[in-house]
């Protein structure tokens, strides 16, 4: 019996071959590998002295040889391959072990020239990896360290189950199916095709929820691998206390998240459903805290909440006075922390505020049959592209909530409406069939707080009633794309009641 052992990541090599040698395996191995397993006092066979040839043009070729690879794609059960091995002189090999050149951590490493990153490009890996996974009815592949344990088990005990050898097969071909992408994402850098004829995403799951967003769902979740950049979200938080998130839990507070990140003063952002049900900005966090949750302090009640700013003692307080599922922040002062760690039932969560607001990933959408693709709707907008319709220009502090408003509306299902005052939500309505609804939702949750707030509406307004319904209930400001046959109507109408209105030419709907 024959193992060949050729890994990067060394992490429980030598234990592991030690003990395949104990079962009676002749171990081959080459470079790094062969050297720790020798210096282990084990017995090792080069690569070379198996090919004949030694390595050549700096190792990019050693293992690329019939000797290795006839081994390793020889069919047990065919005697025309076995025969061909014999005339040869060519010994199968049963067990390979290796992963791949660290090429997704050379990506993380600053100031590298592409031929750098370009020799990380790992080649006789993958392909011995390939050769073994098409060949798993005869050849045991291995790519992860932590499956050394249980095979050794399986082995000491007889040989792996038919079922257990496809399981590592499929492991190993979706190992270099992801590294492969991560190689095609480098190499489309230069940002000249965003949709590629044929895209690969490469994906590692870090979680596997108790459900997904009902009971009776199974559910995972995948961090997105990138080239030149970790993914920034959620799944890189770091749990301070609290259970395990939920899949539901993931799907709010990445939402929170994102929106306390499309500021840069002190931002507090509530969420329900992924719906930012209070969301502000103010000169101190725990004002911004306060104006969040007085947007809509109902849904508040058991919300997930995130911050763009370490939390201080008097956020903390603020923190402490509702239950609430999960609070994001990027730190905490050592007494706030502790404070807000006596919350029973919360998820105290930290993640660094995003530092590069140009690392945007895809927004995916899954479909019968395949997936829908399309570049983020999250760029500020040039105002300087606005234009006010109505004959009142908008104040200083209605442009300002008009600019916060538009800012966030792509936050919102659609059809999305939102009432501001003072860079706070304090009315929204979203996810309704018609605009109207969304408007009358909005002044209900708004209340007497609608008097002196701005309206945004995501779409155009197809007629003149939806800014009727918000002009009743106390808004002083409008700001929408425009665009609609009855933009006139809709002018006409806020004319009459005295109000601003903003036209962008961007529509935000979000489905």
């Amino acid at each position: 019996m024959r193992a060949l052992l050729s890994v990067y990541d060394k992490t429980g090599i030598v234990s592991f071959a030690r003990e395949l040698h104990t079962l009676g395996y002749e171990l081959v191995s080459s470079g790094g590998t062969a050297k720790a397993l020798e210096d282990a006092g084990l017995p090792v066979l080069s690569v070379a002295e198996v090919t004949g040839s030694p390595e050549m043009l700096d190792g990019r070729v050693k293992t690329l040889h019939p000797r290795i690879h006839g081994g390793l794609l020889a069919r047990r059960d065919v005697p025309d391959h076995m025969a061909q091995l014999a005339e040869f002189d060519i010994t199968a090999i049963d067990i390979l072990v290796s992963n791949l050149y660290p090429f997704e951590a050379t990506l993380q490493q600053q100031g590298l020239q592409d031929i750098d990153i370009i020799e990380q490009i790992d080649i006789g890996g993958p392909a011995m990896v390939r050769a073994a996974a098409k060949n798993f009815a005869s050849v045991i592949v291995l790519t992860d360290p932590s499956d050394y344990d249980r095979l050794l088990g399986e082995l000491k005990t007889g040989d792996i189950s038919p079922q257990e050898r496809r399981s590592l097969a499929a492991k190993a071909f979706g190992h270099v199916s992801t590294y492969d992408s991560l190689v095609a994402e480098f190499l489309r850098a230069d940002g000249t095709e965003i949709f590629p004829p044929e895209l690969t995403l490469g994906m590692r799951r870090v979680s596997i929820p108790k459900y997904g967003e009902n009971s009776h769902q199974q559910a995972a979740a995948y961090q997105r691998l990138r080239a030149g950049h970790p993914a920034p979200g959620i799944l890189n938080a770091e749990r301070l206390s609290g259970d395990e998130l939920s899949f539901n839990n993931y799907l709010d507070a990445d939402a929170a998240w994102q929106a306390a990140q499309l500021f840069d003063e002190p931002t507090v952002c509530i969420v329900k459903h992924t719906v930012p049900c209070g969301l502000a900005i103010r000169e101190t966090l725990a004002e911004a805290y306060q104006a969040a949750f007085e947007g809509d302090p109902v849904s508040a009640f058991g919300g997930i909440v995130a911050l763009n700013r370490p939390v201080d003692m008097e956020t903390a307080r603020l923190l402490r006075k509702i239950k609430l599922d999960i609070i994001i922040a990027p730190s905490y002062e050592p007494d706030a922390l502790e404070l807000v760690l006596k919350k029973k039932n919360t998820r105290i969560l930290t993640l660094p505020n995003r530092e590069d607001e140009r690392v945007q990933e895809l927004d995916v959408r899954p479909i019968g049959g395949g997936l829908l693709v399309q570049t983020p709707d999250i760029e500020a907008e040039d105002t300087a592209n606005w234009r006010t319709v109505t004959e009142k220009q908008p104040t200083a502090r209605e442009m300002s909530d008009l600019e916060f408003a538009w800012r966030i509306i792509p936050l919102v299902k659609s059809n999305a409406i939102i009432f501001v005052k003072d860079r706070a939500i304090v009315g929204l309505g979203a996810g309704q069939p018609n605009r109207l609804e969304s408007v009358a939702i909005a002044a209900r949750k708004a209340g007497d707080n609608a008097a002196g707030a701005v309206m945004a509406s995501d779409a155009f307004f197809p007629f003149p009633d939806g800014i009727e319904r918000g002009i009743d209930a106390g808004i002083t400001a409008v700001i929408q794309p425009g665009g609609s046959v009855k933009d006139n109507d809709v002018i006409a109408a806020a004319d009459r009641a005295g109000i601003s209105m903003v036209f962008t030419g961007r529509r935000h709907f979000r489905h």
